[in-house]
């Protein structure tokens, strides 16, 4: 029962630091993929010294035959925060993660064509529901006007195509423990952004100033090490309604911050749009776990 309530408070932690990574992002002035880069760098050294301090060996013969899977959900979890960190630079914080929180309504929507599961009238009412909570995000209001919103929340979008694909994939890894899956997709992620950002401007890291080193520091190593080991420790003891209830603070506190903190424009179309994704995402959840 201990443990149970550590692990409560472990994800809730983890989802308050995940909701406050866009104004951190902000004040990096390096492009998304070098971005990504380093904050995979920084992730994995930090949790290759702590593998090594606690004397963890990851036991590759065990699970070779998905390691192909590892490899490809690190390389979808490179592309992902790329299109995240671009939707930052576009739209605001709030637009950019409620877009990025469509990604549980294209699992619904992908899972009974791959793992042919069927879809219940509550899964199509919640895909039907969240789709409109986009469009509404989208095309009503204020958003658009000049552009540049759109091809945010367009790029946030992007960003939930590729973390759903990172859903899809880990359920096809049975056999790797959280920290250690984490760490391989994160090496599969440096392999493939290191000639991405090669070849797409290099490196400029060079050209930060004091502020921007110590949010690299603190998206890389808090966000991203830390925070990635306290939210999959915490999954393995939650059970599913607790852990999909508490997921929703990370869009809470992200849309918070940019509206008090950020002082970043939200329409009241926006709020109902933002609402309709959160509110049936999360109901399609909780239907899909009491199911089980």
């Amino acid at each position: 029962m201990k443990f149970l309530k550590n692990a409560r408070v472990m994800l809730i932690v983890s989802m308050i630091v995940f909701g406050t990574l866009g104004p951190f992002v902000r004040n990096i002035s390096v492009s998304s993929g070098e971005l990504a880069l380093y904050r995979a760098i920084l992730a994995a050294i930090l949790i290759a010294l702590y593998l090594m301090v606690t004397k963890q060996k990851i036991p590759f013969g065990k699970f070779k035959k998905e390691i192909p899977f590892l490899l490809t959900s690190g390389i979808a979890m490179g592309i992902n925060w790329i299109l995240l960190f671009e939707a930052y630079k576009y739209t605001t914080v709030s637009a950019a993660t409620l877009s990025y929180y469509f990604a549980p309504v294209i699992v619904t929507a992908v899972c009974p064509i791959i793992f042919r599961e069927r879809l219940t009238v509550k899964q199509i009412i919640c895909f039907v529901m969240s789709t409109l909570g986009l469009v509404m995000i989208t095309g009503i209001g204020d958003v658009g006007k000049s552009g540049t919103d759109l091809v945010g929340i367009l790029f946030g979008l992007g960003a939930a195509c590729f973390y759903a694909a990172v859903i899809l994939l880990n359920k096809f890894i049975k056999g790797v423990a959280g920290i250690h899956r984490t760490f391989l997709q994160f090496l599969a992620a440096i392999i493939t952004l290191i000639p991405y950002v090669a070849l797409t401007g290099g490196i400029t890291i060079g050209n930060l100033d004091g502020i921007g080193w110590l949010c690299l520091l603190v998206v890389g190593l808090i966000h991203t090490g830390v925070t990635y080991c306290l939210y999959f420790s915490s999954l393995k003891e939650l059970p599913g309604q607790k852990a999909a209830i508490l997921s929703y603070i990370d869009p809470f506190v992200a849309v918070l911050i940019s509206v008090t903190l950020l002082g970043e424009p939200m329409t009241v179309w926006q709020m109902i749009g933002g609402a309709l994704i959160l509110g049936f995402t999360l109901w399609n959840e909780l239907s899909a776990e009491n199911k089980e």
